[in-house]
């Protein structure tokens, strides 16, 4: 059995193809069969033909997606819709895309999309025949392949949610920190910020303790498909607070360091449960190594260990002197807060530093969209998708 899939065009002509191609004898013949044997009110399946008394080889079935209400969207089903596949089935064969030797061996069963808006008799059937020969083709190929499913699958954009980045798997990162603790003005600053996905929003623990984890709803309300941390700096029950960080969108949940161990692993835990990043801050730590080492023999780990220098202590030793032993240590994202400024962006990163965190000198700026264009330029890192050609496929 093989298996493939394509979308093609747009508005409310689109077209989406999902297909099964396999022997006769075997699971799709018996799935073309049932089919065919066993209507449904609605999703009435149909052989797809070239001309009126001529079927494919591999014969087709076609089964509608969406529930066919009235005689107007029968016609764009049994009309444009069919004969879109049975070109599309024969001019695979032709092309050898599916051997000519097993036509007589094979069928097809092809998932036809039409949209009850549709109209455009012209767009349904062009859109329906490349969806179909690319479905066929890809599934003829075994596209896509594992390795392009695991490249994707981060970098992925789907046109009725959008970006939905689950990983940090570009550093390094622009992590812009909320203290602020207006709502107003921390919506207002995010209209200034441009689109990048190498940026990262962080709701700062005053922001948090104010409005609560829902605030990153609001913010998703500007910016809906980026980054999130919450920075709970959380000190016990590790394991709600990461709940309740993921119950709000939440990309990723901040816990401290200096929580009793237990808090720490029940909360990184919890995050990775989930499928959030999980963040331990090591403001007021000590000795960050051995606090790590200590975690580390629980069994469990952080996605980001984060050195962080207080506003408090803008004097003392910068943070991202520990970034590279960490790194080497624990083969882990590091995150470095404090002292970061447009001049020192490299000198942080050549430390070891993935993600830059950086506050008042964004969101309390004159040009906060020159800032942070300053900032992502020091970075040197184009966007994902700068230079990636979008089509259908």
């Amino acid at each position: 059995m093989r298996i493939g899939e394509a979308l093609v065009g747009k508005g409310y002509e689109v077209a989406h193809i999902d297909l099964l191609i396999g022997e006769k004898n075997g699971i799709v013949g018996q799935a073309f069969a049932n089919a065919l044997s066993q209507l449904s009110a609605g999703h009435t399946p149909l052989l797809a033909v070239l001309r009126p008394n001529l079927i494919t080889k591999p014969p087709a079935i076609i089964v509608p997606k969406v529930t066919i209400k009235n005689l107007e969207q029968a016609e764009l089903v049994f009309g444009p819709a069919q004969a879109a596949v049975a070109k599309a089935v024969a001019d695979a064969v032709e092309e050898g895309i599916i051997p000519k030797e097993k036509a007589e061996d094979l069928v097809v069963i092809v998932s036809v999309f039409i949209h009850p808006k549709a109209k455009d008799k012209n767009k349904i059937y062009y859109y329906n025949y490349s969806a179909t020969k690319l479905a066929i083709k890809r599934a003829m190929s075994g596209f896509p392949d594992v390795d392009k499913v695991l490249w994707e699958k981060d970098r992925a954009f789907h046109p009725h949610i959008g970006r939905k980045l689950t990983k940090l798997w570009d550093p390094p990162y622009l992590q812009i920190a909320f203290d602020l603790t207006s709502l107003e003005e921390v919506l207002n600053v995010m209209r200034q910020i441009p689109e990048s996905d190498h940026i990262i929003y962080e709701i700062g623990t005053p922001l948090a303790k104010r409005y609560g984890a829902d605030v990153v709803l609001k913010m998703r309300e500007i910016k809906p498909d980026a980054f999130y941390i919450i920075d709970f700096k959380t000190l016990d029950v590790g394991k709600l607070e990461a709940r309740m960080a993921v119950d709000a969108t939440a990309n990723g949940v901040v816990i401290s360091g200096l929580a009793p161990i237990k808090t720490i692993v029940e909360g990184i835990k919890e995050a990775q449960k989930v499928g959030i990043y999980a963040i331990v801050d090591m403001l007021g730590v000590e000795d960050p190594i051995k606090r790590l080492e200590k975690i580390k023999e629980t069994g469990v780990f952080p996605d980001v260990v984060e050195l962080h220098r207080a506003i408090d202590e803008e004097e003392a030793k910068p943070p991202w002197h520990l970034a590279k032993p960490v790194k080497e240590k624990f083969n882990v994202l590091v995150a470095v807060a404090g002292g970061i400024r447009v001049e020192n962006v490299q000198e942080v990163i050549s430390a070891g530093a993935d993600i830059l965190v950086v506050g008042r000198a964004i969101t309390r700026a004159r040009d906060v969209e020159g800032a942070v264009r300053r900032f992502l330029s020091a970075l040197k890192k184009p966007d994902t998708d700068q230079f990636r050609i979008m089509t259908d496929f």
